[in-house]
This record gives C-alpha cells, sequence and structure tokens, in this order.
C-alpha cells in the first residue's frame, strides 16, 4: 500500500515536471517564432548581400524607420514593417491550421489546400515558408481590408491561387507566383486619402481619378472632351513610394452613387527573388456604361531580381462610361526580365477615343518616372506637379498615347538624363493660362512620333535634340504674339527628321553649338520671327524649311510692313546688325541666321526679311532656295494705282510699274524708289481694284554685313526676291473688273568675299504676273554685291564665278497690261585695274587707274612699240605704263631692237649712225696717215736699199711685210722657167716708192725686146698692180718694230 502511494507521488512528480518542460519547451518555440525573423534565420542562412534585400535595410521609400532612437511604427496600414515589429505582431498573428485550414506551422512550413477567407485585417507572421496550393484562394473581401504577410521564409503561390484584400503589405525571403496565380487589389480600395477628388462629383459617369485623371465622355455636343475630366489625380509627391487607394467612378444617377467601379487597392512586396508568371495587379473596377471606371490603385515592389515568364504588374484604370486613371506603380530591382509594368487608364465605353489617362510608373533604381498609357487614345491628361530640385530624376519618358499636362503658369522640369516622348504620346502645358512659361532642362530631350505642345513661352535646353515625325508647338496670346519668346537651346546636337516640326506663333531662338540638321521631307522649324544661332554647321535637307512668318498677313508682317514699307530709308540693323547675336524683337528681320560656320541649303528658307549674318561658307544646292518671294509689301512706296472699273498698274521699286489697261483705261504702275548703290527696300504691291487677290512685293534678303561678310556663297539652285503674280487667271471673271497688278521684286544685299552661280542657278528679283484681265506686270526688284577686301595686284584672285542666271526684270502685264520695267544689278566700286559687278581684271591692253566699276574707265594702253605685244598682268594693270615683252627673245626691250638696231638708235637712229660711223672712219684713217709719216720720217735714207741675198722675210722692214706676202721668193725647186732677178729702184717711201726704169738695163735689152719680152712686160704689169696694192695695205694702222 506504501508503495503504491509511493508510486503514484512520483508518477505525479514526473507528470508535474513533464508538464514543466513542456512549458518550458513550448516558452522556447514562441521565443524563436518571433525573433528569429528579425536576425538569426536570415543572418545565418543569407549572406551580405542577401541581407541588403531583407526587412533591416532601409529602401528608399521606407517611411517607418527608427528616428533618433525613436521605436517604429508598427500600427496597421504600413507598406513595410521593421523586423522589430515582428514581435509586437506575432500574437496577432493567425495560425496555419488553426485559422488557415492549413497544414503545418507557420514558423515551419505551412501548406493551404483550401481557400481561406479572412476578416477586415489579418496577419500572417512565422519563420517558415507558406505555400499556396492551386485553385486555392487567400481573400479578405471587404474594401480596404488589409493582409499583412511577414515571413522568413518563401510564399509560394501555385497556379490559379490567389491573394487579394484591400491592402496587401508581403516580406518573404522569396515570393514565387506562378502560372495564372496573383497577388491583387482590383476594385478593393479604402478610402483615399482625405481632401481629394478623386471620384467625380456629377453624373455623367466619368472615371476615378489618382495616378491619372479619369475620362469624362460629355452628353452635350456643344463641350470639348478635352476641356473636361473625371475625377483628378492626387498623390504626386508621394508617387516614388505610393500607398494610396483609388478612387470609384462616377455614377449616372443621383440616387445610387456606387453605380462606378471601385478603385484598386495597395499592394507592397519587399523580397530578394521575386518569380513572376503570373499577376500582381490593382487595378480599378471595370462597369457598364451606367458609371465610370475605378481608377488603379498603388504597388510597391522591392526585390534584387524580378524575373518571370509574361509576368505582369499593373495599376491600371477601370473601364466604364468614362474611363478610370490609371494608378501609381513604384519598382525598385537590380534586375527585371520578362516582367510587363502597366499603369494605363480604362476604356472609355461611351467614347472610345477618350480612355482614362495613363499613371505613373517609377523606377527607383534608375529614377526615372515613366508615364504610358498602352497605347490607348485620350484626350485626358495625366498631371505633373513640380519636380524635385534634389536628387534630380534621372528621366521622364513620356509613351505609348500617354497624355500629360502641366497645368501650372510657370513650372520648370529639370532631369539629369533624358525626357522621351515617344510613341503618339503628348506633353501639353499652360491650357489654363493665356501667358505662361515652361523651362525644360534635360541632358537629352528625344520625340518620336510625339507632340509637345506650350501655351505661352518654352525654354527648353537641352545637349542633345531629336524630333522624329513630330511636334513641338508653342501658342502664345494674342495680345503677347510680338514679345513672347521662346528658346530652344540644343548644345551638342539638334536634329530634326521624319517630317518634325518646330513652331511658333510668336518669337522662337534656336542656339546651339554643334550641329542643327532638318533631315528632309516636312521637316521644318517655323515662327512669325525665327532666330538661328552659334550652330558650328547647319543643314537644311531637301523638302525641309525655315520659315518666317508662318503666313503672309501674320502679325509681325504687318507690324514690319507698317514700320518699312512707308519711309524711304535703310534700317540701321540692315547695314550694321548686332554683334552679339541675340533676338532682338525690335528688329526688322523674320528670320535670321547667325555665327554659323556653314549652311547647307537643299530644301527652303522662307521669310520677309532674310538675314544671314556672320556666316562662313553659304550654300543654296541644287533643290534649294533661299525665298522673300511674295512675303514684301501689300502696298508700299511703289503700289501700284487702280481705276474705278480698271485694271490695277504693277507695283514699282526698280523701275516703274507696267500699266494696267482694261476697255482703253490705263491705271499708271507704281513709281520707282530706293538707293541704287545699296538697295535695301521691300517690293510693293500691285493695284488692287477689288475684283481680285492683292499681290505683294518681294521682300528683302540680307546675305552677311559690312563688318563681317561672307566668305563664300555657293548657288546652285534660287536665291529670289521676286514679286507676286496674280492668282486670279480665269478671264471670265473679267466682268466683276479688271485683274490686278502684279508686285514688284524685292532686294538682294549681298555682302560677300566670293561668289559662285553655278550653270542652271538663279539670282532673282523679277516682278510679278498681272492678273487677269488687264492687269500691268511688276517692276523688277534690285541687286546689290557689297564686296568686302577686294584682293588687287599680285594678290588677286576672282572674287566670282558665274555661270547661272541673274533676274531683275519686270513682270508680263496680262492681255493688254504693260510689262513693268526692268530693274538693274549693282555692285561695289572696284579698285584701280578692275572693273564691272564682280571686279574683274581689265582686259588686255587696257589699264584703269581709278576707283569704279564701268567698263569704259578701262582706257587703252599707248601704242606698243614694233615687234612688242601686252601680256597679262595678275591683277589687271592699274597705271598707263601698261607691261608687254617683245614677241622674240632675240629682241631686246624696251623697244623690241636687235642689238645692232639698239646701238643705232642709241646713237640717234640711223642718220646720224651713218655720219658718225663715216666721221669715225675719217678720223681713224687721218690719224693712222700721221702716225706712218712720223714713223717713216725717222728712218729716212737716201740711198737705195739692196736687200740682202737670202734674207728672211721676218727680218725685213714692217711696212715690207704685205709686199713680202705678194712678192714671196720663190724655190729654185719650185720654178721651172723664167727665173729672173729684179731690181726696184727708189727707197719705198711716200717721196720716192719702188719703182722700174722705163727702159730695161742693156742687159736684158734684148731679152726684154724678143718674145720673153712679153712675158716678162706682163710680169711687170703684175708687180706693178701687186705694188699698188701693198701701197693700200700699207694704209691700215699697224704697228711697226725697227730691225
Amino acid at each position: 500500500m506504501k508503495v503504491a502511494n509511493s508510486l503514484r507521488l512520483w508518477s505525479k512528480w514526473f507528470l508535474f515536471l513533464e508538464i514543466l518542460a513542456s512549458l518550458a519547451i513550448f516558452t522556447t518555440s514562441e521565443n524563436s517564432l518571433i525573433r528569429q525573423p528579425a536576425s538569426q534565420s536570415i543572418s545565418s542562412s543569407s549572406s551580405e548581400d542577401r541581407n541588403s534585400w531583407r526587412p533591416d535595410v532601409k529602401p528608399p521609400w521606407r517611411a517607418n524607420v527608427k528616428l533618433n532612437g525613436n521605436p517604429p511604427r508598427c500600427e496597421a496600414s504600413q507598406m513595410r514593417y521593421d523586423p522589430e515589429c515582428y514581435s509586437k505582431l506575432a500574437n496577432q498573428s493567425v495560425g496555419c491550421e488553426s485559422d488557415l485550414g492549413g497544414v503545418g506551422s507557420l514558423d515551419s512550413f505551412c501548406r493551404l489546400r483550401s481557400s481561406v477567407v479572412l476578416g477586415t485585417t489579418s496577419l500572417i507572421v512565422g519563420a517558415g515558408t507558406l505555400e499556396i496550393d492551386h485553385h486555392v484562394s487567400l481573400a479578405c473581401p471587404t474594401a480596404g481590408c488589409e493582409i499583412v504577410v511577414l515571413l522568413s521564409g518563401n510564399l509560394i503561390l501555385g497556379p490559379d491561387s490567389s491573394i487579394s484584400g484591400g491592402s496587401l503589405t508581403i516580406q518573404a525571403e522569396n515570393v514565387t507566383v506562378l502560372d495564372r496565380s496573383s497577388i491583387t487589389s482590383t476594385a478593393s480600395a479604402g478610402d483615399p486619402p482625405i481632401g481629394t477628388s478623386g471620384t467625380p462629383s456629377n453624373t455623367e459617369g466619368a472615371g476615378g481619378g489618382h495616378g491619372g485623371r479619369g475620362a469624362s465622355c460629355e452628353r452635350s455636343e456643344d463641350k470639348d472632351q478635352r476641356d473636361t475630366w473625371g475625377g483628378d489625380t492626387y498623390s504626386w509627391e508621394t508617387l516614388t513610394a505610393p500607398w494610396s487607394h483609388g478612387s470609384r467612378g462616377g455614377t449616372t444617377e443621383e440616387r445610387d452613387l456606387d453605380l462606378g467601379g471601385a478603385g484598386g487597392g495597395r499592394i507592397a512586396i519587399t523580397t530578394v527573388e521575386l518569380n513572376l508568371n503570373g499577376v500582381i495587379e490593382a487595378n480599378g473596377g471595370s462597369v457598364g456604361l451606367h458609371g465610370g471606371g475605378g481608377s488603379g490603385g498603388s504597388i510597391i515592389i522591392s526585390a534584387r531580381n524580378i524575373d518571370g515568364k509574361d509576368g505582369t504588374i499593373s495599376a491600371s484604370g477601370g473601364s466604364g462610361r468614362g474611363g478610370g486613371g490609371g494608378g501609381r506603380v513604384a519598382v525598385l530591382y537590380e534586375r527585371l526580365h520578362g516582367v510587363d509594368i502597366f499603369s494605363n487608364g480604362g476604356d472609355s465605353l461611351a467614347c472610345p477615343q477618350n480612355a482614362g489617362s495613363a499613371g505613373t510608373h517609377f523606377d527607383v533604381k534608375t529614377q526615372s518616372l515613366i508615364i504610358s498609357n498602352n497605347n490607348k487614345k485620350s484626350r485626358t491628361d495625366t498631371v505633373l506637379y513640380s519636380f524635385p530640385v534634389r536628387p534630380l530624376w534621372s528621366s521622364v519618358v513620356l509613351k505609348e498615347s500617354a497624355r500629360v499636362g502641366v497645368p501650372m503658369q510657370w513650372s520648370r522640369i529639370q532631369v539629369a538624363g533624358a525626357v522621351r516622348l515617344m510613341s503618339n504620346s503628348l506633353l501639353n502645358f499652360g491650357t489654363q493660362f493665356s501667358s505662361s512659361e515652361l523651362e525644360l532642362i534635360s541632358g537629352d530631350f528625344v520625340m518620336d512620333n510625339s507632340t509637345l505642345l506650350v501655351y505661352g513661352a518654352l525654354r527648353l535646353t537641352a545637349n542633345m535634340l531629336s524630333l522624329t515625325n513630330s511636334l513641338i508647338d508653342i501658342v502664345a496670346a494674342l495680345d503677347e504674339l510680338t514679345i513672347a519668346t521662346s528658346v530652344v537651346e540644343a548644345s551638342n546636337l539638334a536634329c530634326i527628321r521624319g517630317g518634325s516640326t518646330i513652331r511658333s506663333n510668336a518669337n522662337l531662338g534656336v542656339h546651339g553649338q554643334g550641329l542643327l540638321e532638318l533631315q528632309g521631307a516636312r521637316d521644318s522649324i517655323m515662327a512669325q520671327r525665327l532666330f538661328i544661332s552659334l550652330f558650328f554647321n547647319v543643314i537644311i535637307g531637301p523638302g525641309a524649311s525655315l520659315r518666317a512668318p508662318l503666313e503672309n498677313d501674320s502679325s509681325i508682317q504687318a507690324r514690319i510692313t507698317s514700320m518699312y514699307c512707308n519711309e524711304p530709308f535703310c534700317p540701321t540693323e540692315v547695314l550694321s546688325p548686332s554683334e552679339d547675336c541675340t533676338l532682338n524683337v525690335l528688329s526688322p528681320f523674320t528670320l535670321q541666321i547667325c555665327r554659323v560656320e556653314d549652311v547647307s541649303i537643299y530644301g527652303e528658307v522662307s521669310g520677309s526679311v532674310v538675314h544671314i549674318q556672320r556666316a562662313r561658307n553659304i550654300a543654296v544646292n541644287r533643290e534649294g532656295v533661299l525665298t522673300a518671294s511674295g512675303l514684301g509689301c501689300v502696298e508700299g512706296l511703289g503700289v501700284g494705282n487702280v481705276r474705278q472699273g480698271g485694271a490695277g498698274g504693277g507695283g514699282g521699286h526698280g523701275s516703274n510699274g507696267g500699266s494696267g489697261v482694261l476697255d482703253g483705261m490705263k491705271s499708271e504702275g507704281g513709281a520707282s524708289y530706293g538707293n541704287k548703290e545699296m538697295p535695301c527696300e521691300l517690293g510693293s504691291g500691285g493695284g488692287n481694284p477689288g475684283a481680285g487677290s492683292s499681290t505683294a512685293g518681294g521682300g528683302l534678303i540680307v546675305v552677311g554685313s559690312m563688318e563681317h561678310p561672307v566668305s563664300m556663297l555657293d548657288v546652285c539652285g534660287v536665291v529670289a526676291a521676286d514679286g507676286e503674280s496674280s492668282t486670279r487667271a480665269d478671264p471670265v471673271e473679267a466682268q466683276l473688273g479688271g485683274g490686278p497688278g502684279g508686285g514688284s521684286g524685292g532686294s538682294l544685299l549681298l555682302f560677300l568675299q566670293t561668289m559662285t552661280l553655278r550653270n542652271g542657278s538663279i539670282l532673282s528679283t523679277a516682278g510679278g504676273q498681272g492678273g487677269a484681265v488687264g492687269g500691268g506686270g511688276g517692276a523688277g526688284g534690285r541687286i546689290h554685291f557689297h564686296w568686302a577686301d577686294i584682293p588687287t595686284g599680285e594678290d588677286y584672285v576672282p572674287i566670282a564665278t558665274v555661270e547661272g542666271l541673274i533676274v531683275t526684270g519686270g513682270g508680263e502685264g496680262s492681255n493688254d497690261g504693260l510689262k513693268g520695267g526692268d530693274s538693274n544689278v549693282s555692285g561695289k566700286q572696284c579698285p584701280r585695274g578692275l572693273y564691272g559687278l564682280y571686279c574683274v581684271e581689265c582686259p588686255v591692253g587696257t589699264y584703269k587707274n581709278e576707283t569704279g566699276s564701268s567698263r569704259e574707265l578701262c582706257r587703252e594702253c599707248p601704242p606698243l612699240p614694233p615687234r612688242a605685244e601686252h601680256v597679262y598682268v595678275r591683277g589687271g594693270a592699274s597705271k598707263p605704263t601698261c607691261p608687254y615683252q617683245c614677241i622674240s627673245e632675240k629682241y631686246r626691250t624696251p623697244h623690241c631692237y636687235t642689238m645692232l638696231e639698239d646701238l643705232i638708235y642709241t646713237l640717234g637712229g640711223p642718220y646720224l649712225f651713218i655720219l658718225f660711223l663715216s666721221s669715225v672712219m675719217v678720223i681713224l684713217a687721218l690719224m693712222l696717215s700721221v702716225a706712218r709719216m712720223k714713223l717713216v720720217g725717222n728712218d729716212d735714207y737716201s740711198r737705195t736699199t739692196v736687200t740682202p741675198r737670202g734674207l728672211h722675210v721676218e727680218q725685213s722692214f714692217p711696212f715690207l711685210e704685205s709686199l713680202n706676202e705678194v712678192l714671196e721668193t720663190t724655190r729654185v725647186e719650185e720654178s721651172q722657167r723664167h727665173v729672173h732677178r729684179v731690181y726696184f729702184m727708189g727707197c719705198n717711201s711716200f717721196n720716192e716708192p719702188w719703182h722700174l726704169p722705163h727702159s730695161p738695163p742693156d742687159q736684158i735689152a734684148d731679152f726684154v725686146n724678143g718674145v720673153a719680152g712679153r712675158s716678162c712686160s706682163g710680169c711687170r704689169n703684175l708687180y706693178t698692180l701687186n705694188t699698188i696694192t701693198s701701197v693700200c695695205v700699207l694704209a691700215v694702222p699697224e704697228h711697226s718694230t725697227k730691225g
């Protein structure tokens, strides 16, 4: 018995100990459930890199971090919970088996095999993994119902499963959403923020608003849908971390306010890996024609990797009579693949072309705002407000039919990277104000098939501007047209292509430092006054255009007309424009191109008063046109006259306009006016009898300036300021009266250094043709070439090559109407040696020694010497002593004589030369004779000199040399016959020369008298002749030596 009692006591004691041990184990288990998610479980199973995606890391949108040691906020309705909140919320968590009907434990692994409907607020907190089987839902159907899932493990949604509620907060190691499964808060929104107007107040059935406005389909046809909308936007300031419910759509019945679709709820997911093959959505509710669609809610996701296959993240508006506006989405990731993100508006069933406007998508990684309406056409704006200054957002992207409005009088949109408008998107500004200003600053500004619409003024600054099939339209208030100035600045590149246009109905400046290119057809920049400056190169491609003003009857053109069409003076700005190349709204120019290195025109550049200054090269290519035709004065100083019932006379300018003649009634053409030497006037209109359209004169084109002429103007196309021709050409209309006269040509004022007019090119200021019937032709305008620094002398090079046409003729009259008078072309006064319009060299053989351009100033050079011809000299002859050369090198300049002729004419001519030569010969002969007489006088011999026998010729006296040469001794062996010795008489002097005796000596008398005597007589005669010859030879001066 004692033993039995003892056993009972011990059993009770062990039972007590077992209970205590169980309690201890339970307590330890509970503490692990609460604390493990905070530190141990995550830190022990994850690397430091993975920890960066755990709940203890502060994301950019974290709203409940500890500040100054204060405890974190752990109450409900948070987008993110601090790990320290786990212990406070664990006791409120539902159980896996007890509450969720699952299998397992949230502390380890919990599997839901059947659908569960939760209460208004449900917490699922655990250290393990939660798996929801396929076709199983975890739902909280009450509007605004909140489900919070805080897991240290994973959350897995099987195929066709779902988690739904009004507010969903999910924090887990990994989140997997398999095929056709969803995490959804569609049409489950709670109350939107207090003070917002997301739900329409009328009964138009408009859509609700949130990230974008809801659409309104007006029942009244007199209302424009672009000026009305449904619910408005709100929560702009929290778009980087959105946490607002969407709004309900409007109703069509006052007694039932819930006919519209409910707004989308809100979803926040924080995880390391998000595998998304299904859907995460917070869309607005959709209804029929009895109400508007609800607006999209809010989705915020933080994950290192977001990967999926056809996965979707969506906060779109619902469909209804008027579509709901899109919600707001913010996503932080390192890698995103296979997942699409939507925040578009809902469809409008009553007006399909006006869907709800797009919401916002903020990419936290790149700090980019993306607005896309998923290609749903809309006339309702997504409203943007102020942009942050520090830090700047990286980029703003509008795409897929997004329509964005900035309803402020002044706004500054500044981003560090790019602003992109793509795929039928629209950005409009200032629609509610008569005068506003948008300042847009970005690294790149890119538009592709989009529109930027600004009411007021625009200041756009970017490094690179690219427009493709897009429009920038700046619309100033009517009373601001002449003072509202917009500026587009692209420092590196401005490329306009694909039919793009920049247009302003006021003043527009386009500035840069690199290239401005309008690539092709329909690319244009147009304004009432257009100013382009500071680019290195401007290219207007084929079919592209620069134009100012927009219309011929614009207010700026009327202002210029009133200022300059009725005054006979040249505006100061024309001859001495501003040096700093700034837009001067008071200048007469409608289109200016300033400080541009090279201008290449393949398309059209047109304006009333066009000025291109401080440019280096201007090329008007084969299809290019630089024109002011028909953009001058409608009336003016030379307006044509018109008589009652008659035809109008042509406008006058460079000459008189042609008279209009109808049924013998004559209306005189306008008179000529202006400065012939420096023309800068606009052409005048023709007389308008009121029966046809009026005609305007040609405008003014100024190239360069006096201080800064253009280096090179190369024209292959057309440069024209022609008068306007009447468009009335039907003679049947003559019963209404005569036709108007043609407008007169304008002016081309060209300040150039060099110019080339190629074959087929045209410079024209022709007058316009008169209108039917009887209208007179307009007079021709004026063209002036003002050459700068014309090279002269050895530095001369041609300054103009002209192969094209220059036209200043008057226009033809209609029927009996008379032709307008022809005008003139003038040029700068040429320096010496040059003449004509293009200051070419005077022809060879002429000279010009004064300033002027007339051909008559090149005068004939003085006559040339025989055997000489004029030669070319660079820069033309500038002195009467024209350069020439002899026709052959054997002639010597300056008189082109031979050497002998040069000597003869140096001595006074042929006659004087003969006289001089004769005198010299006589004087020389006399001098030699005297010298011989003195020489012989010193050697006077009275006896006969006998030449020693055998004496050589070299030993004889010098004056016998000639005789010795003649009578040299014949050697015996050379003589065959008649060898005799002959003795002369005399001393061989002037007084007594050698001679033979009159009778032969006795020794040879018989021989001489014989037959042989006749031969000797012949020899004697020969000797006598030779002696005489020797005497003549001795008359030549010779130096003698005494032996």
